[in-house]
């Protein structure tokens, strides 16, 4: 896709995002602008880089509650860090769940999922 489009939605002629530094949901910095772990740049339009940040909280969630599921070392060992993590899912659920449009980047049923293994974790 050209500079012009967005890699998620494919909406052209709006400004578009990159995001390729910072922090995940549990403070660790990530760096994807390192030429071996960013060869082929995504631009997103303003809704869909939205998105893109749930879909990346989701993930890092995801990670590490399926770490702890396997009895490994976790952030969400830490009772406040998953309590937070609680909060973040049933967040990007509802905004997931408002969207007009379905996303290509986050699923709201996996999402919901997660919720669910949470609860039954408990």
């Amino acid at each position: 896709m050209d500079a012009g489009t967005c890699n998620a939605c494919s909406t052209a002629g709006a400004p578009l995002m990159k995001f390729s530094l910072g922090k995940d949901f549990f403070g660790r910095t990530y760096d994807r602008l390192s030429p071996a772990s960013d060869q082929s740049p995504k631009w997103y339009c303003e809704p869909c880089s939205m998105m893109k940040n749930l879909q990346r909280d989701f993930r890092d969630i995801r990670a590490e509650f399926d770490k702890l599921a396997q009895g490994q070392a976790s952030a969400l060992s830490e009772p406040e860090a998953k309590q937070r993590a609680q909060l973040r899912l049933r967040e990007i659920a509802a905004i997931a769940g408002s969207q007009t449009a379905s996303s290509s980047l986050l699923n709201a049923a996996d999402v919901k999922h997660l919720i669910d293994q949470f609860h039954a974790s408990a």
